[in-house]
């Protein structure tokens, strides 16, 4: 037993002395992390302080330290207003639905890209499906409301077979679909670039052999392909639902209208129009700060759930 010990500890001090010599001998590489690690201290911990604007009564006037503190009143108060359930769940059901869509289709795209042998075609394709994201939010608003508006192409062509043009734009009950189609549309063919990557580590030989063995191209897409993609997947899909109750302010706010918003108000909309419009600044980041710590246990929880199924974890 004692011999076991004594085993263990010298394992451990040779451990530790193969890192410090480790550290030593690559000092200079070390020192091209201290300007980086500065910057993500200076604009990314210190600011971390002016959180506590949400337990307080916060005064410009007074400043951080001379507001009062009243606890977790602000969050008391959002869980008990009454839109609070109907702000939360567009926030959900926005974000399932835009996760449950705009996940799987990347990966779909990456694999019909894998099988394109001519690589002219493959760039062409490549291209087309890329373009879409360079675009800007506020463009794609605007073709969107275009496009969709009563005297609009897609309107235009619809009354063809109706009677009336249908109000995409103002009809809350087809803002999450213009939401979640615009997103997937813009977004899934660049998300497509990781998992193309992925696959290029693909040994060809494996397929040959797998051709020569009888395996169809669905066989070899689940059995090879896809085996290849699954940390990258799982990485990727912990990531994504860490970000689940980030719907994306910017382009949820350019598309709301005043009869669309029982569906298009969202957290982050809530709060640029309580903290930053309206001026009720502690209010505004005790939501904010509400919506965050939602998102980190989702994260936790994901990277749980994956690590015990697939053994994939970012920590």
């Amino acid at each position: 037993m004692a011999k076991a010990v004594s085993e263990k500890t010298v394992q451990t001090i040779k451990i530790k002395e193969n890192r410090k010599n480790y550290i030593k001998n690559n000092f200079i590489l070390y020192l091209f992390l201290v300007p980086a690690v500065v910057l993500v201290f200076i604009f990314n911990y210190i600011p971390m302080y002016g959180v506590t604007i949400a337990f307080k009564d916060f005064s410009p006037i007074k400043g951080i330290m001379g507001s009062e503190w009243i606890g977790f009143d602000h969050f008391i108060n959002f869980l008990q207003s009454p839109n609070f359930q109907q702000i939360f769940m567009n926030t959900i059901k926005l974000s399932a639905f835009e996760l449950l869509i705009g996940f799987p289709i990347p990966i779909i795209l990456a694999l019909m890209l894998n099988q394109l042998r001519r690589a002219k075609v493959k760039k062409n394709v490549q291209l087309i499906i890329y373009a879409p994201y360079f675009l800007s939010t506020v463009v794609i608003s605007g073709m969107l409301f275009i496009f969709l508006s009563p005297a609009g192409p897609i309107n235009e062509f619809l009354t063809l077979f109706m009677d009336e043009p249908v109000s995409f734009m103002t009809d809350p009950s087809y803002f999450r679909s213009v939401f979640i189609a615009s997103s997937v549309w813009q977004v899934a063919g660049f998300s497509s670039i990781i998992y193309v990557a992925a696959l290029s580590n693909v040994d060809p030989q494996l397929h040959d052999a797998a051709t020569i063995d009888g395996a169809s191209l669905l066989q070899r897409i689940i059995h090879i392909d896809l085996q290849v993609l699954k940390p990258t997947i799982a990485v990727l899909f912990i990531l994504a639902i860490g970000g689940i109750m980030g719907v994306g302010f910017e382009k949820a706010y350019l598309l709301q209208t005043d009869m669309n918003l029982p569906a298009s108000e969202i957290i982050d909309t809530y709060v640029y129009k309580r903290g930053l419009q309206a001026g009720d600044w502690s209010f505004g980041a005790a939501v904010g700060l509400f919506n965050s710590v939602i998102s980190l246990l989702l994260l936790v929880i994901a990277n749980t759930v994956v690590k015990k199924l697939n053994g994939e974890t970012l920590y």
